[in-house]
């Protein structure tokens, strides 16, 4: 996996495990994934990242770690520090040493240890704030965690209820540092204000996680009123689908681990 590429920003994916279809669910039923498709989605994603500019580097998938894919979960990348993480669900434990391996090239690391816990999937940054949910999968030993090691760093850390969705990037994404994507239904929303909040389509509850590139909003084609808003905004949207990785309680952030290259 060579990181020769100078390009300023880095997009880390781990390949689809075979086994993704034994991955942790916690409010969906389980549903069969086409591990063809699956992996053609996957291989679209990395595409479209190498196409707006970033240097995608890969990790190959591990055929008994069923959720490997989802890399966001086991990292929390900040300006000067990259957190590994330790995840809610102890089966995922073993998927941050493949992860800490190749952050060793780009950051200074830091650990979460027991008895916290801390999903990626749970950290949305929004300028120098980090919101952080409150979730299944991350405790109050986690966010404590996080806020030690960020607030030196210049951030500040604020912990958001998160109801009836695994993560809070479940429940929302920021579309720049001024707004956010949401299903208010399953966040409490009274910590972000100050940013605008565009809901999501009602019929559409599970639309809110997009990912942002630059200016580019890398959304699912399957919530096209959601979409139609995200347009309306002005916002230069491309879809792509994932709808193999939706049955796995996942969506575009939880894929990546993106950030910028330091010197």
């Amino acid at each position: 996996m060579p990181v020769h590429d100078r390009t300023e920003h880095v997009a880390v994916l781990r390949g689809v495990s075979p086994a993704i279809g034994r991955c942790e669910l916690t409010y969906l039923e389980r549903e069969p994934i086409v591990l063809d498709r699956a992996v053609s989605q996957h291989a679209a994603y990395a595409t479209l990242l190498r196409e707006l500019g970033l240097a995608v580097l890969e990790i190959p998938a591990d055929p008994v770690l069923p959720d490997c894919c989802f890399v966001e979960d086991v990292a929390v990348v900040l300006d000067g520090l990259a957190v590994l993480t330790r995840p809610g669900a102890g089966s995922r434990r073993g998927e941050v040493a493949a992860v800490e391996e190749v952050l060793a090239r780009f950051r200074p690391l830091a650990h979460v240890e027991p008895p916290a816990t801390l999903e990626g999937g749970d950290v949305l940054a929004v300028g120098r704030t980090l919101f952080v949910g409150r979730s299944p999968r991350t405790n109050a030993a986690g966010t404590d965690r996080l806020r030690a090691l960020a607030e030196p760093l210049g951030y500040r850390v604020v912990t958001v209820p998160v109801i009836g969705c695994l993560h809070l990037k479940s429940a929302v994404t920021a579309l720049d540092d001024e707004r956010v994507l949401a299903n208010a239904g399953w966040i409490d929303p009274t910590p972000f204000r100050g940013l605008e909040i565009v809901p999501v389509a009602p019929e559409e509850p599970a639309a809110a996680n997009v990912l942002r590139v630059g200016g580019v909003v890398v959304a699912h084609p399957g919530f096209p009123r959601t979409l139609e808003r995200v347009v309306a905004l002005g916002y230069d949207v491309r879809p792509l689908d994932v709808s193999e990785f939706l049955k796995a309680e996942a969506a575009l952030t939880c894929k990546s681990l993106l950030f910028r290259r330091e010197a």
